[in-house]
């Protein structure tokens, strides 16, 4: 396997402490050999990102992107979105439309600053963009008594927060992204949700994907200004 990811392992590394000969012990290498690996001088084979991977607690797939997902911090920039965006009415909002806010939000981020806001990785399907772990939060919030779930005749999920959920305090989002995350919902609060996927699909990113391929940040920064959300 290729290292082309060589300096977010010495940053995985760093933030969790190892020094180099620990982590060289533990993939069963010398400590030069390691050393080689973080100056990106030697490939990292299968069987060692493996064990990092298990090390750090991040995917392959995260360390080949350099971008290590904040699972809590993706399920406030939910709650964010919701507060933000909700209709005037009752509060809520459809799933499907809540999880293309989050993704303008990540993907608006990634524009500006060349970085994630959460790090999550999304999928192109047909109702997305969306990370896997979209529908798990989704439940896992429901389940907390953070948000409550009302499905429509039409077969739509509406999702409003509950008490609880308004006093969860979204401290893992700056005032920055804050301030980005409701820049996109005053943007489309109005909007029903077939014109947000309409949107979001004639994006670049979305567009030039394979369906279940995952969608490279990068992409986004080649599109207008004016389309990033």
């Amino acid at each position: 396997m290729s290292n082309k990811y060589a300096q977010f392992i010495k940053a995985l590394r760093t933030k969790r402490g190892f020094s180099q000969s620990a982590l060289a012990i533990k993939l069963g290498i010398s400590r030069p050999s390691y050393i080689a690996i973080e100056q990106g001088k030697k490939e990292l084979t299968l069987s060692e990102a493996e064990k990092l991977s298990e090390i750090f607690g991040v995917s392959i797939k995260e360390m080949e992107s350099g971008i290590s997902a904040n699972y809590e911090k993706y399920k406030q920039m939910i709650l964010a979105c919701i507060r933000n965006a909700g209709s005037k009415k009752d509060g809520r909002i459809t799933k499907t439309k809540l999880a293309k806010l989050i993704y303008l939000a990540d993907f608006a981020w990634f524009y500006n600053h060349l970085e994630s806001m959460s790090g999550m990785q999304y999928r192109k399907i047909q109702y997305g963009p969306v990370p896997d772990s979209y529908f798990r939060a989704i439940d896992e919030l429901f389940e907390d008594g953070q948000i409550e779930i009302i499905p429509t005749e039409d077969g739509a999920m509406l999702i409003s927060q509950t008490r609880n959920g308004a006093k969860i305090a979204l401290s893992e989002i700056n005032k920055d992204e804050e301030k980005l995350i409701k820049n996109i919902s005053d943007k489309w609060k109005d909007k029903n949700t077939k014109e947000i996927v309409t949107f979001t699909h004639n994006q670049l990113p979305y567009a030039v994907c394979l369906d279940n391929e995952i969608i490279p940040y990068e992409l986004i920064t080649q599109e207008n200004p004016g389309d990033v959300y």
